[in-house]
């Protein structure tokens, strides 16, 4: 694997290193000693799968507070999304296009919210957390925020109810 920082402190994209010969490729997704060699979780509690069926749809910003925070390992498995972090204590974000094509994976630490837009019909996420949902305390940042900034790139068409009711930063 490939461990790229991003300008977001804990915030890293991570590639496949892929070793290929006639047959196609082989690739190491996780590695506890690598991932732990940059400092990051090594334990996983949750393995989730999220389909998104319209371009445009948009999932976040979602976080949850201590002692039920969570770490996130994001990967486009169909389709493509614009996958963001945000860093809840500067309110600076990082975004990337995640892709079945390009294989990368974001990962994001307890102190960023998440969400995605999806690029194409039928986009499909899969990730790992580090804490089990708690719904007492889940939390969302709006998306479209001014106080954040967040340049995706383009509206969302469909939206959850949820995702729309977060308030904006300081309300």
């Amino acid at each position: 694997m490939i461990f790229t920082e991003t300008p977001l402190d804990g915030v890293w994209v991570i590639d496949l290193e892929q070793r290929g010969d006639e047959r196609g490729f082989f690739a190491r997704v996780f590695d506890e000693e690598s991932f732990g060699a940059h400092g990051l979780v090594r334990h996983w509690v949750n393995v989730n799968d999220s389909l998104s069926a319209k371009r445009g749809t948009l999932r976040g910003m979602h976080y949850q507070l201590p002692p039920a925070a969570e770490v996130k390992l994001v990967r486009c498995i169909r389709g493509a999304f614009f996958d963001v972090a945000l860093d809840l204590s500067t309110g600076r974000w990082f975004g990337v296009e995640l892709s079945a094509e390009n294989r990368r994976m974001l990962y994001v630490p307890e102190h960023c919210a998440h969400g995605f837009l999806t690029l194409e019909d039928d986009t499909e996420a899969l990730y790992l957390t580090s804490a089990h949902y708690s719904p007492e305390h889940e939390r969302g940042a709006r998306w479209d925020d001014p106080a954040y900034g967040i340049d995706w790139p383009f509206p969302p068409v469909v939206l959850s109810d949820k995702d729309r009711a977060w308030p904006l930063s300081g309300s």
